[in-house]
């Protein structure tokens, strides 16, 4: 049985070494937009969300009919309504 001194040397000895590191071509490409500049795009997102509010029972029914609250999302999108996410 070997010793532990040469047990290690054998390891060292099957050890490969550290491949360097890659750039990523696409990280150079594409930069991530300033703080400011997604902050900015945010609110304005959330600006709209509130200006559009929530629709009402009547408002629902003129889109979906009357048994669109008894529809699941599948129906609804089968009926030729959108259902708003794009």
């Amino acid at each position: 049985m070997a010793n532990k001194k040469t047990r290690k040397v054998r390891v060292a000895a099957k050890a490969r070494p550290k491949a360097k590191a890659q750039k990523n071509p696409k990280s150079a490409t594409t930069q991530p937009l300033p703080k400011s500049v997604v902050s900015q795009n945010r609110s304005g997102g959330l600006r709209l969300f509130k200006l559009a509010g929530r629709p009402t029972k009547e408002q629902f029914r003129l889109v979906y009919g009357e048994k669109g609250s008894l529809m699941t999302w599948g129906q609804r999108a089968a009926a030729g309504v959108p259902s708003g996410a794009s």
